[in-house]
């Protein structure tokens, strides 16, 4: 099985790639993951990348599809893999389905998880991390608590600047506008499975491997 995660911030893509990861037995594949790795390994990738982005510049394309190629021959992606995080725009597409085409890879489905903006706004705005372990809650799951049910920190919440409401809205709208397209270059090929993530982590897990049994 060879997905693409695909939806706006704040849908649960992380969450859910975690959960059919674990499922089928296949990596999730998070591009930005990948990149620091490449950068701590000092392949020669990694090396291009690190240079790129000392100058403050974001990695090309070409560099993020050897970087992701150079992850996908590795044995533990033979059954598939969860990508994540890429295409993030139209041109990524069409070179990652180059790259697809190069590798005899032509059984993948994009993921779409969907939800209404308001509700994404008021999901992170709802989020709360903790300072010293970095680990995040809800309010609902914290309920006034000044004590890290995970490393018992007190005092230690905060509303991270990618939570706060303008800091959300802005992503949402450069969703729109540069990621979008990918969405519908797929549809156009019949690979897209869309999945409402407004549920409970459970209920968008259930429908969505549902859906992917058929």
């Amino acid at each position: 099985m060879r997905l693409l995660l695909f939806g706006a911030p704040g849908v649960g893509k992380g969450t859910q790639a975690k959960l059919l990861s674990a499922k089928f037995n296949i990596p999730h594949i998070s591009t930005g993951d990948i990149l620091r790795q490449a950068v701590k390994d000092q392949t020669d990738l990694g090396k291009k990348a690190q240079e790129i982005m000392s100058r403050g510049d974001l990695v090309p394309d070409d560099v993020m599809i050897g970087i992701i190629k150079y992850r996908f021959s590795k044995s533990d992606c033979n059954a598939g893999f969860i990508l994540d995080g890429f295409p993030r725009t139209e041109n990524q597409a069409v070179e990652l389905d180059k790259l697809f085409e190069e590798m005899n890879i032509n059984d993948i489905k994009l993921v779409n998880i969907y939800a209404d903006e308001e509700e994404i706004v008021k999901r992170l705005n709802d989020r709360r991390a903790c300072k010293e372990c970095g680990n995040i809650f809800t309010l609902s799951e914290i309920e006034n608590s000044k004590i890290c049910p995970n490393c018992k920190a007190r005092n230690s919440f905060y509303l991270r600047d990618d939570d706060k409401e303008e800091v959300i809205r802005k992503r949402l709208g450069i969703f729109r506008k540069t990621t979008e397209p990918v969405l519908k270059y797929y549809e156009k090929q019949g690979k897209v499975i869309s999945i409402n993530g407004l549920g409970s982590v459970e209920e968008v897990n259930s429908e969505m491997l549902n859906i992917l049994a058929d």
